[in-house]
């Protein structure tokens, strides 16, 4: 199967978009965010007229039933966590999630806005991890109380309370609140303009910012991501996304009890260990929309043998969406070839744009059209410029477009010097206004001045939500993503996308792991240099070394393993000479990156498996990632 550009299909877009946008009037659309003011509202109406219909669906292990939630237990059940929320804080106040998948989260974030709390979705750190992601939150939002599971409680209470940070905090197991409590609740009397959660940015180009999303704002993005993916009464969802995280919480959590429709749910380390799961769920519950970022596809084609292909059936699937990093045009090209055998059709694709501030959905086609797939000169891209080419061009590349605004959603491409508004087939900042952008950032007025209040240039419009992301307008104002504004790498002039040089880093030696490399760039003698870090698979690391035997390789894993323990670099300096394998690697990476983009790399950093930096999503942080080569805090495996 190739894609191609579908300059014949695109005389049918606007006409498709206005159609569609027209059945968001019609009763084919529920249009509950004009019937209900908040979430709670909503799940109150779902209780009584749903009782015992159920909502929610988890998987132990990704396989079997472990739990069920139906609209009342979930109305309850929230009311009783409330009732004792509403005894021990204000509200207002704000408390952290910190739960590991399962339908207690969901319950406990629902018992938040049953008691006009702030919630703010964390996770529960692992063992030795880094406690600053969570130190930085709990900070910020300055929270009061800490929500959990009994299980969880004491190992987080004794770990948590030895940090300065977290001893004033009250804690709560809810799953072992007493159901009678919910007769104390009151009424938190919430509006559309009460704010329901904070959503703390994925962190990616810097410090996590708390974004604030109100009621208003999330019924009127589900009621978006309705019309956008044709969702109906008789959508099934399947899900295995975080549910600490924007799109596993709005997408896959609100999204079902908008519609009123069950969803299944796995813990995302369970699709990891084993991708065929997530589409044995697919294939099971005749799911019609279930997706994740990029690289679950790329996993699924990586992990899932022809045997498991063969159990599979996956014609239900309708929308399979690709957002919150790099859609590659070759992952869905290879991945509408290898499960064609299942049923999955090309077209179920769904290629996304959403983020955070606009509380998570923005842009996408109309459900069932195939994705748009561009050939453009990489060239031209780096001088903020769109020409066209045929894919066998030298210096062509493809790019995935991602869609439309949906009801009042507006986009622009505005130049980021200027603030003045780009023509098509013009890269600059995308902005956003609309019902569905959040109010601000957390205790954060001047950020938020700067983010959420942008003008452009002799415009009367309203103010605009700065993303940060770059892109452009076609003719028929599809949008098209080309990177982040702060990752943009400039050496000698020219503009260069990470993405783009990380694509070609990991395709240059079996030992690079696909999504897991970051390219930046250094100030270096008065030059920009480029820097490349990427992780190397662990067949590759544990090969002895020339000339080395056995005990002494046993030997250099153990110095390996006692300096990790006293967080010392365990890096190349004990290697008694360089594996020829990372010389190979580093003369193809070289030898490909000066060829496709006609750069130098200045340092090539092979990093231990599982090591790279990563926000809460799993995007790879760039700017941690070139904070760590400065600091020498990566886990280095070898290094040029």
């Amino acid at each position: 199967m190739v894609l191609v550009k579908r300059r014949d299909a695109r005389a049918m877009l606007q006409s498709d978009l206005s159609i569609a946008n027209d059945m968001t009037t019609n009763s084919s659309f529920s249009s509950i965010s004009q019937q209900y003011p908040t979430l709670i509202h909503l799940l109150d109406d779902r209780a009584q007229k749903q009782a015992n219909k159920v909502a929610y669906i988890f998987l132990n292990n990704g396989e079997t039933e472990s739990a069920t939630l139906t609209y009342q237990q979930l109305q309850q059940q929230a009311k009783a966590i409330a009732a004792k929320l509403q005894q021990k804080v204000s509200p207002g106040d704000r408390a952290l999630l910190l739960y590991p998948s399962g339908l207690e989260f969901i319950i406990a974030f629902f018992g938040c806005l049953y008691a006009g709390v702030i919630a703010v979705p964390a996770y529960p750190p692992r063992r030795n991890q880094n406690l600053a992601r969570l130190e930085s939150i709990s900070n910020d939002c300055q929270a009061k109380i800490a929500l959990t599971t009994q299980a969880l409680l004491p190992n987080l209470e004794s770990r948590l309370e030895q940090d300065p940070q977290f001893t004033s905090l009250h804690w709560l197991a809810t799953d072992s609140v007493d159901p009678a409590s919910l007769s104390a609740w009151i009424d938190p009397q919430s509006s559309s303009e009460t704010l329901a959660f904070l959503q703390y940015t994925s962190g990616s180009t810097g410090k996590p910012k708390g974004v604030m999303v109100t009621q208003g704002n999330l019924l009127y993005n589900q009621r978006t991501i309705e019309a956008g993916f044709g969702h109906t009464g008789q959508t099934i969802f399947v899900g295995w996304l975080p549910l600490y995280h924007d799109m596993g919480l709005i997408g896959n959590v609100l999204q079902p009890l908008y519609l009123g429709i069950p969803c299944t749910l796995m813990a995302p380390v369970d699709f990891l260990q084993k991708p065929v799961r997530w589409l044995q769920a697919i294939s099971h519950y005749r799911a019609t929309t279930s997706g994740g970022p990029n690289f679950a596809y790329d996993l699924c084609m990586r992990k899932v043998t022809e045997e498991q292909k063969a159990t599979l059936d996956l014609s239900s699937w309708e929308v399979a969406f690709n957002g919150a990093e790099t859609i590659r045009s070759k992952t869905l090209e290879r991945f509408a070839e290898a499960f064609a055998c299942c049923g999955f059709r090309h077209e179920s694709f769904y290629p996304c744009y959403g983020m955070a501030e606009a509380t998570l959905f923005v842009s996408g086609n109309p459900k069932q059209q195939p994705p748009t797939v561009d050939t453009l000169s990489e060239e031209a891209l780096t001088a903020n410029q769109v020409i066209d080419m045929t894919p066998n061009q030298k210096g062509a590349k493809q790019i995935v477009g991602v869609g439309h605004g949906w009801l009042d959603q507006q986009i622009r491409i505005v130049d980021p010097d200027s603030f003045t508004e780009c023509s098509p087939n013009r890269v600059g900042e995308i902005w956003l206004a609309g019902k569905s952008v959040a109010d601000g950032y957390w205790n954060n007025p001047a950020k938020s001045e700067e983010t959420f209040q942008a003008s452009i240039a002799d415009s009367e419009e309203d103010l605009f939500l700065r993303t940060g992301d770059l892109g452009f307008f076609r003719e028929d104002s599809e949008l098209f993503i080309t990177g982040r504004l702060k990752d943009v790498i400039i050496i000698r002039g020219r503009n260069h996308y990470p993405q783009d040089i990380e694509s070609t880093i990991e395709t240059s030696h079996e030992a690079l792991i696909p999504n897991h490399s970051a390219a930046f760039c250094l100030e270096i003698d008065g030059e920009e240099k480029l820097v490349i870090t990427a992780e190397v698979e662990r067949r590759y690391r544990q090969r002895r070394q020339p000339k080395e035997t056995q005990q002494q390789f046993e030997e250099r894993e153990r110095q390996i393993r006692e300096r990790r323990k006293e967080n010392i670099n365990p890096g190349f300096e004990l290697s008694l000479d360089s594996p020829p394998v990372f010389q190979e690697i580093l003369a193809n990476v070289r030898k490909n990156v000066s060829k496709k983009h006609g750069l130098q790399v200045h340092a090539l950093c092979l990093l231990r498996f599982g090591s790279i930096p990563k926000t809460s999503s799993g995007k790879i942080q760039r700017h941690a990632c070139r904070q760590g080569f400065l600091g020498n805090t990566l886990d280095v495996v070898w290094q040029s």
